[in-house]
């Protein structure tokens, strides 16, 4: 309580907020000089940075503007997007004990809440701006922080687990690598609260308004030059780990055959895309962010207007689906099955077009198993050494198809 409670009035800073002056342009209200020390402190921050120009906090003005409707729109389809591949990749993590699809399932989630993030962002912002506390402007913020951090060590996670598995494999027990997993799991998650919340841990220039930011009028510059260094040396780490897979997959390739030469490609293409996407995606925030750092206070026009940068960085959540989980055959296979369910379960499709491919699939095999026994039949009548037993066939490709049909007609 002790830390936060500098955030609550401008009594604590009266050398900062002993004269609240705003601009002759602006429509701040007459009673805002005279408002609480909550609404004081956000407008004295958003004054000095020169983001309280053309703004207004009357009444009158509509919440949500056109353009944030169709971000609100997008994030509310981004968090649907990812939650559906959430639910995909915990149903194959129950059935396959891989390591890659914890990992997926951590990124979807930074992903799925950089789509909350933005939803509670934009429904607090406007005219609702001015009638926040400073806690909750910084818990605002914050969120969209902890997501993006993450995202990051997610994409960490990611690279050291495939530098280790494909070039410098530990010798380990597979519950115990299991649970090395989930702890860095837990540890990325740890460290992104820890970063994301810092401002709201006193990390702030509520009492040092030389210091403020102009994209976030209460963040320090000194905490956002912080986290770009942070999140640089860990995109730098990323991308040194990627390369020595490569390089160690390629130089592989050539003493091998043609597969292995192709198996290379695909791997360079993948990485191109989640370095390239991601990079593509923030890289204008970051940008904004150093802009803001080296820029002095109602000097950069260009850090007025950042609604496109940081749309462009949350569109980057929903194209992460399309490259983490689509590109796995696996993946499309468990997703195809849960739409299927959710399908049948709702009345949206009928369960006889599952059954008529079901049929004609059990058909094609009964052909095989017939096929089969006229081929051992024939082979047995030749004195040829007893057959050995042979491995089970795959289980058909819409089994989950058929379960979901026996539990919907139940």
């Amino acid at each position: 309580m002790d830390v936060l409670s500098y955030l609550t009035s401008p009594s604590s800073c009266p050398h900062v907020y002993h004269l609240p002056a705003y601009p002759s342009n602006s429509s701040v209200p007459n009673e805002a000089t005279t408002a609480t020390g909550t609404n004081q402190v956000i407008l004295r921050h958003y004054n000095h940075t020169g983001r309280l120009y053309n703004r207004t906090t009357s009444a009158t003005q509509a919440p949500i503007s056109v353009s944030m409707s169709l971000f609100l729109f997008f994030s509310v389809f981004i968090v649907l997007e990812n939650f559906l591949v959430l639910v995909a990749v915990i149903s194959r993590i129950r059935h396959s004990r891989r390591w890659v699809y914890v990992c997926i399932a951590n990124i979807t989630l930074s992903d799925l809440l950089t789509g909350a993030a933005y939803v509670v962002n934009i429904c607090m912002s406007g005219n609702q701006t001015f009638r926040l506390t400073p806690a909750l402007w910084l818990f605002r913020e914050g969120m969209l922080f902890v997501a993006l951090a993450a995202s990051i060590f997610s994409l960490l996670l990611i690279a050291v687990e495939r530098y280790t598995t494909m070039i410098k494999p530990l010798s380990q027990k597979p519950t115990r690598k299991t649970y090395r997993i989930y702890g860095l799991v837990v540890l990325c998650w740890i460290l992104a609260l820890v970063i994301g919340f810092l401002p709201l841990l006193g990390w702030n220039c509520v009492c040092s308004l030389d210091g403020c930011s102009t994209l976030l009028p209460l963040y320090s510059k000194s905490y956002i030059f912080f986290s770009l260094i942070i999140f640089f040396l860990i995109l730098l780490t990323i991308g040194v780990l990627y390369g020595a897979i490569y390089c160690h997959v390629h130089k592989s390739a050539q003493l091998g055959p043609q597969r292995n030469r192709k198996r290379s490609l695909a791997l360079l293409k993948t990485v191109i895309t989640i370095v390239g996407v991601f990079l593509v995606c923030w890289g204008p925030l970051f940008m904004l962010l150093l802009v803001d750092f080296f820029c002095a206070s109602r000097q950069c026009t260009l850090l007025f207007s950042a609604d496109f940068c940081i749309s462009l960085a949350v569109f980057n959540s929903g194209l992460n689906p399309i490259i983490y989980a689509l590109g796995s055959s696996d993946m499309r296979k468990a997703m195809a099955e849960l739409l299927c369910c959710c399908c049948l379960r709702a009345g949206l499709c009928r369960p006889d077009k599952f059954i008529s491919k079901e049929t004609s699939s059990t058909s094609e095999n009964r052909r095989d198993s017939l096929r089969n026994s006229f081929s051992k039949a024939r082979s047995l009548s030749v004195a040829s050494p007893p057959p050995t037993p042979s491995k089970p066939r795959r289980k058909c490709r819409l089994s989950t198809t058929t379960s979901c049909l026996s539990v919907s007609s139940g």
